[in-house]
C-alpha cells in the first residue's frame, strides 16, 4: 500500500502547470508538500541536474527518496537513500527509513543493522529500539505463524490498488470495497499522489454459483471526478458513510467524511458529516453493529500522533453525530493508526498501525474494550500470516466467524494492494494405526478398536482388510485406545483369536494448537491352541498356600483378564507323578483355588473363573522321559515341569452383569461443531 492511503490522503492538489517553469526545484518542493510525490519525482530529478551545490544536490537526493518511499517504489528508494548518505546529507533518518525499508522486504539482519546505525547517531530516540524488537518479533512470528489460511481474491482485484473491504448486505454476500481500476467514475486524469487513477468504490455479489461478479463502481451521486473510498453501511441498508476527497488548484485538499441515505433502489446526493473541519483529515469511517457509533481516523487536534482513531455517538434526540472522542493512548501512538473495524460482539475493536511493535508498514492490531466502552488494555498485534512484512490494513469479520477479508500489498498479490480472504481452519486430530499378529507380523482385519475419552466418548471402530484404522479425535478431550479381545478374527492366513494388547494408546488434544495425527500400533498376541503358561506360581511343598512371588506372577494373569474383559478362563493346577493321587488330586485343586481366590481379591469376577486341580492325570513329561534324564538334576527339573498352573480360555462370551445393557455403538464422532464445519465447507474463496 502506498503510504499516503493510510489517511485515504487522496489530498490532492491539482498538476503542476508543467515542465516549462524554470524553478524546477521550487516546483518540486510544491509538489512535495502538496503530497504530490509521483509528480515531485520528475522535478527533483530535473533539478538535481541544474543544481551545483553539494547540499542542496544531497537534499534532492534525500527528498526523491523520500518520495519513492511514499508510492511505495521500495528499491529506487534505497538507492536514493544512500545516494543522500554518501552525499553527506545530515539527516540520521536515511539509515531509519532504509531500516523500515529492509524490514518490509523480510531483510530482518539488514534491517537491524540500519536501526543500530541510526541509533548510534540519534541513541535518544527510542523508535530504533522499538523497531529493533519488531524486526526480532517478526522474525519469531514468521518461523512459528498462526493457523490461519490467507488467499488472493483474484477474481475481483485488478493490477491497481483494491483495498478496504465492507459487507453491504445482512447476509454479507455484497462486498464494497475502493479501487482505482480501470473504469471508476474520475476524470481520466492520474493522480499526482500516487500516479493511479482516482479511486470509486465498487461492488462485487457472491452469486449461487459461489462466485464474485464482476465488481463495478457505484456510480453516482457516490462515485465523483474525485477521489471516494472506505465506504461503509449500517445494518438495516438506511445510510452509508464513507471519505471522499475534494481537489482545488495549488491546494492540499482535505479528505472528508460523507453520509448518504437510502432513497428506494438508490442513494440520496452525499453531505458532509457535521463535526467534519476543512482544516483536517477524516477518513476511514467504520460502524459499530448496532450503527449508532462512528469510528473514523483524524488529524485534528487532540490526538496522540499524526494520525488517530476517534469515534464518534450519534444521538437520536439531536439527529447529528456528538464530537469526536479520541480512544486514547492503547490505541492511538505517536505515528498512523487507521483503518478502524468493530467486530460483531462489539467488544473488539481491528486497526492498523504503523507505530506499534510489527512486522513493517502497517500492520492489525485488535483490542478489547471495558465494560464502560474504553479502551485500556494492549493491542494484540494479528501475527503472521495475517500480518507481513507489507502493508495490512482494512479488515472485516463475516459475522461472528473466524473468516473474512483484509487489504494487503503482500507479496503473491494481482496489483498493488489488493483484497485477500482469511479463515481459521478449524483443528483436525486423529489417531491412527494398523494391527498386526505379532508372531508373524501379518495384519489383522476386523480387529476391534475401543476409544474412551474424558468427555464420556466410549465407542468401537474395526479395522479395515489392511489392519487399519483411524479415529476422528476431539480437541480439549483426552483419550484412551485399546484393543478388544475377540474370537476367530480373520488374518490373511486362517481364523485366529488374539489376546487384546496390553499397550493403551493414550492422547490428549487438551491445548494442543496443531491439526496432529496421533499414530499407535498394536502387535496381538495369537491365543495358543489349549494350555496357556504364565509365570510360574510357587507353592511351599505340600501346601496351597501362595508365596508372595506367586502374586507377582498371577498379576500377570490379571492384567491379561483385565485385558480382555470378555473371556472365561479355566486356571488349571498339576502336580508331578509322585505320591498318593488322592492326596495330589486335592492338592492341586486347592492350589487352582487359591489363584482364584488372590484374582477375585484383585476385583475379577468370580464367574470368569474356573478352578480345577488334576492332580497327575495330565502329565506333561512322562515317567519313561524322566527315568532316561542322567542325572538327578534333570530328573527334578523334568517333574518341575509337570508341576505346573496354567490357563485356557473356554468361553469368550464373558458379560459384566453390572456393564451397561447395550453394546458400545460404532464410533460416529460430531468432531465439528456447525461453526467449524462451517468454516472448511464455506470458507473464503475465489473458486
Amino acid at each position: 500500500m502506498k503510504k499516503i492511503t493510510l489517511a485515504l490522503v487522496f489530498t490532492i492538489a491539482v498538476f503542476m502547470n508543467g515542465f516549462a517553469q524554470k524553478n524546477t526545484l521550487k516546483e518540486a518542493d510544491n509538489a512535495f508538500i502538496a503530497q504530490e510525490y509521483f509528480t515531485a519525482i520528475d522535478w527533483y530529478k530535473k533539478a538535481y541536474v541544474k543544481e551545483k551545490k553539494a547540499e542542496k544536490k544531497a537534499k534532492i537526493l534525500f527528498r526523491t527518496a523520500v518520495c519513492y518511499h511514499k508510492i511505495n517504489d521500495l528499491n529506487e528508494a534505497i538507492t536514493f537513500y544512500q545516494k543522500a548518505i554518501a552525499a553527506k546529507y545530515p539527516d540520521p533518518k536515511c539509515n531509519f527509513y532504509i531500516g523500515e525499508i529492509k524490514k518490509e522486504q523480510k531483510l530482518y539482519n539488514e534491517a537491524i543493522a540500519s536501526f543500530e546505525a541510526y541509533k548510534k547517531e540519534v541513541p535518544s530516540d527510542q523508535r530504533a529500539e522499538d523497531e529493533i524488537k519488531s524486526c526480532e518479533l517478526a522474525q519469531k512470528w514468521v518461523d512459528s505463524p498462526t493457523r490461519h489460511k490467507i488467499d488472493n481474491m483474484g477474481m475481483i482485484n485488478s493490477k491497481e490498488a483494491d483495498y478496504s473491504p465492507a459487507f453491504s448486505d445482512k447476509k454479507n454476500s455484497t462486498l464494497w470495497f475502493t479501487s482505482t481500476r480501470d473504469g471508476a467514475t474520475g476524470d481520466g486524469k492520474a493522480d499526482g499522489t500516487t500516479g493511479d487513477f482516482h479511486s470509486d468504490i465498487f461492488e462485487t455479489k457472491l452469486g449461487k454459483d459461489g462466485k464474485w461478479s464482476t465488481p463495478a463502481p457505484l456510480g453516482p451521486p457516490i462515485s465523483s471526478g474525485v477521489n471516494e473510498g472506505c465506504a461503509v453501511v449500517d445494518k438495516k441498508g438506511t445510510f452509508m458513510i464513507f471519505t471522499r476527497c475534494g481537489e482545488a488548484k495549488k491546494k492540499q485538499m482535505k479528505c472528508q467524511l460523507y453520509i448518504s441515505n437510502k432513497q428506494g433502489p438508490s442513494w440520496a446526493e452525499p453531505t458532509p458529516i457535521s463535526f467534519d473541519i476543512d482544516s483536517f483529515q477524516f477518513n476511514n469511517p467504520a460502524l459499530s453493529p448496532d450503527g449508532g457509533t462512528l469510528y473514523f481516523s483524524s488529524n485534528m487536534t487532540g490526538g496522540k500522533g499524526h494520525y488517530d482513531i476517534w469515534k464518534s455517538t450519534f444521538s437520536k434526540k439531536d439527529k447529528a453525530w456528538g464530537q469526536p472522542v479520541n480512544l486514547g493512548a492503547s490505541v492511538n501512538t505517536a505515528g498512523n493508526e487507521g483503518f478502524p473495524y468493530m467486530h460483531a460482539d462489539n467488544k473488539t475493536l481491528f486497526f492498523s498501525s504503523d507505530a506499534m511493535l510489527g512486522m513493517g508498514g502497517l500492520d492489525i492490531y485488535k483490542i478489547v474494550a471495558a465494560k464502560d466502552g474504553s479502551f485500556s488494555g494492549q493491542a494484540e498485534n494479528l501475527k503472521y500470516p495475517m500480518n507481513s512484512p507489507h502493508d495490512d490494513f482494512g479488515i472485516i469479520y463475516d459475522g461472528n466467524k473466524d473468516r473474512g477479508y483484509l487489504s494487503s500489498d503482500r507479496e503473491g498479490g494481482k496489483g498493488e494492494d489488493d483484497i485477500w480472504s482469511f479463515y481459521l481452519p478449524p483443528l483436525v486430530f486423529n489417531a491412527s494405526g494398523v494391527v498386526t499378529n505379532m508372531e508373524d507380523k501379518t495384519v489383522i482385519p476386523n480387529c476391534p478398536i475401543i476409544i474412551k475419552g474424558s468427555d464420556g466418548t466410549l465407542a468401537q471402530v474395526t479395522t479395515d482388510k489392511d489392519g487399519a484404522y483411524t479415529l476422528p479425535l476431539k480437541p480439549q478431550v483426552s483419550y484412551e485406545i485399546y484393543t478388544q479381545t475377540n474370537k476367530d478374527l480373520k488374518t490373511p492366513t486362517a481364523p485366529r483369536s488374539f489376546f487384546a494388547s496390553e499397550d493403551k494408546g493414550k492422547f490428549s488434544t487438551i491445548d494442543i494448537m496443531e491439526s496432529t495425527n496421533f499414530k499407535k500400533d498394536f502387535e496381538l498376541k495369537p491365543v495358543p491352541e489349549g494350555e496357556i503358561r504364565f509365570p510360574a506360581v510357587q507353592y511351599e511343598l505340600g501346601k496351597a498356600d501362595l508365596k508372595p512371588e506367586s502374586k507377582d506372577s498371577l498379576n500377570f494373569l490379571f492384567k491379561t483378564l483385565t485385558d480382555n474383559p470378555t473371556i472365561i478362563i479355566e486356571l488349571s493346577a498339576h502336580t508331578d507323578s509322585r505320591g498318593n493321587a488322592a492326596l495330589n488330586e486335592k492338592l492341586s485343586q486347592a492350589r487352582a483355588q487359591s489363584c482364584v481366590d488372590y484374582l477375585v481379591s484383585k476385583g475379577i469376577p468370580v464367574e470368569r473363573m474356573v478352578a480345577k486341580g488334576y492332580g497327575k492325570r495330565k502329565l506333561k513329561i512322562t515317567d519313561a522321559q524322566i527315568t532316561k534324564a542322567k542325572t538327578k538334576e534333570e530328573k527334578e527339573a523334568l517333574h518341575q515341569l509337570n508341576r505346573r498352573t496354567v490357563f485356557k480360555i473356554i468361553s469368550w462370551d464373558y458379560v459384566d452383569p453390572k456393564a451397561p445393557k447395550t453394546d458400545i455403538p460404532k464410533y460416529h464422532p460430531k468432531v465439528l461443531n456447525e461453526e467449524d464445519a462451517d468454516k472448511i465447507e464455506d470458507a473464503p474463496s475465489d473458486k
